[in-house]
């Protein structure tokens, strides 16, 4: 069994009736008007493709909507119901309007609470992150990072379990952080909407969810098709990886409701479910570490997260991410020991060798179709960076080498790299200490 067959954890099935679906009839008859109001005329089959459900679970609300004079047949098929097609009356827009006036999600139906919950429950204890060193190696094989650095981020993986990655600027935390999902296999189900006591959180996000393409036997079966198909609510989507920087706040935090569409969407760290969630440059957020770290105690360390409806109802929703904060401030400053024991690993991105230097060269020349002159690395360091005493930093080689091509391509010489034009980068990109302190002494 390969290793994504073993971290592959299907949908749910497609229900075949109501009671299957988890829904009360009276959502999926506002759904039905709703969808009906703005489309027109559907047939049976194209309203249940609308809303990801098999006609059966659909036929309760439009006959009920049909015996009220709300919907209308106006043409038949010998497939029966599925085959008709169906119009919304003037009573029935009416009903749809004041349904729209209090809510505005129209749209594939919601999955219920308690399905999204078996089916994360399912899913954590199934899926396996087969984390071995040749694998985390070969994940982070574009980076030159040191067999200690590696050694530390593969257990931490393994677990499942939040860690800092923290050092000097310029080390590639992001990066090392943003690689971590290469070693994620397999795939998670995403719901298009969660229902939660009668309010819907719309939780699928292209944005942040990378779907996958249908399988053939998916495409195949029809609405119709008895036998297993999964619960087209769900996205099949690759494991989520989600990064905020300094532009978060608790707010994102929490449910964000609409008072002009009247539903929710879900919140940063309920959309990471499944994968990760890098909080990059932690300690510069617009709230606190700590006010960030306070909203998230208990969830790193129960793997439950609580949300709050505006009704003021609470609920537990499954807190399944490994949260990475990147930051190049030291732990210690930011929080203080009980925050540091919940998250276990912490793991320091060093500062590259002068070899890792080098290899890091020759690597963005390689990368940029550049020939790499060895050489001419080592007369930087030598000339350049030991006798200003520069603390060499990962992010360097490439910023000075795309530097030097823009300077090259500025002056109309060839896309070569030279000294003169490494220097003139190195001048452009440093900041020297000792002339503004003459400067302003």
């Amino acid at each position: 069994m390969s290793v994504v067959e073993m971290t592959a954890v299907p949908a749910p099935a497609a229900p075949r009736d109501v009671a299957e679906s988890g829904l009360n009839v009276d959502l999926l008859t506002q759904l039905v008007l709703k969808t009906l109001h703005l489309a027109g005329t559907l047939t049976g089959l194209e309203l249940a493709a609308r809303l990801g459900l098999r006609f059966p679970v659909l036929e309760p609300s439009l006959d009920d909507l049909k015996w009220q004079h709300h919907v209308e047949v106006v043409a038949g098929a010998a497939i029966g119901g599925a085959g008709y097609k169906y119009r919304i009356t003037d009573a029935g827009r009416e009903r749809a309007a004041l349904f729209l006036a209090h809510n505005r999600y129209v749209g594939v139906a919601p999955v219920p609470l308690d399905q999204y919950r078996r089916y994360l429950e399912r899913f954590s204890r199934n899926v396996v992150n087969d984390v071995s060193p040749e694998r985390v190696r070969e994940a982070f094989r574009t980076l030159v990072l040191s067999d200690s650095v590696l050694d530390q981020l593969g257990p931490a993986i393994r677990a499942g379990r939040s860690l800092f990655v923290y050092g000097p600027p310029g080390n590639g935390k992001t990066v090392i952080s943003q690689c971590i999902r290469n070693l994620l296999c397999g795939e998670i189900a995403v719901p298009h909407a969660l229902v939660v006591e009668g309010a819907i959180i719309r939780f699928y996000d292209p944005v942040n969810h990378e779907a996958l393409p249908e399988s053939p036997a998916e495409e195949d079966a029809g609405p119709l098709d008895r036998d297993y198909i999964p619960d087209a609510r769900w996205v099949r989507c690759r494991r989520p990886s989600i990064t905020a920087g300094g532009e978060l706040t608790l707010d994102s935090l929490d449910l964000s409701f609409d008072s002009v569409s009247g539903f929710y969407r879900a919140p940063l760290q309920a959309l990471a479910n499944g994968g990760v969630l890098v909080i990059d440059d932690f300690g510069r957020q617009h709230c606190s570490a700590r006010d960030l770290l306070n909203r998230w105690i208990v969830p790193l360390e129960s793997r439950v997260d609580y949300l709050t409806l505006q009704t003021g109802q609470k609920f537990e929703l499954p807190f399944v991410v490994l949260v990475v904060f990147a930051t190049n401030l030291k732990p210690a400053e930011l929080v203080d020991e009980a925050f540091l024991r919940r998250i276990q690993y912490k793991v320091f991105a060093e500062s590259p060798t002068h070899a890792d230097f080098i290899q890091i060269f020759g690597n963005y020349c390689a990368q940029q179709s550049l020939e790499f002159d060895r050489a001419l690395a080592e007369r930087l360091l030598v000339e350049y960076f030991r006798p200003r005493m520069i603390p060499l930093r990962g992010c360097h080689p490439a910023a000075l080498i795309d530097q030097a091509l823009a300077r090259a391509e500025y002056w109309g010489r060839p896309r070569a790299l030279t000294m003169d034009l490494l220097l003139a980068a190195c001048e452009s990109y440093f900041v020297d200490d000792r002339e503004l302190l003459a400067e302003y002494a």
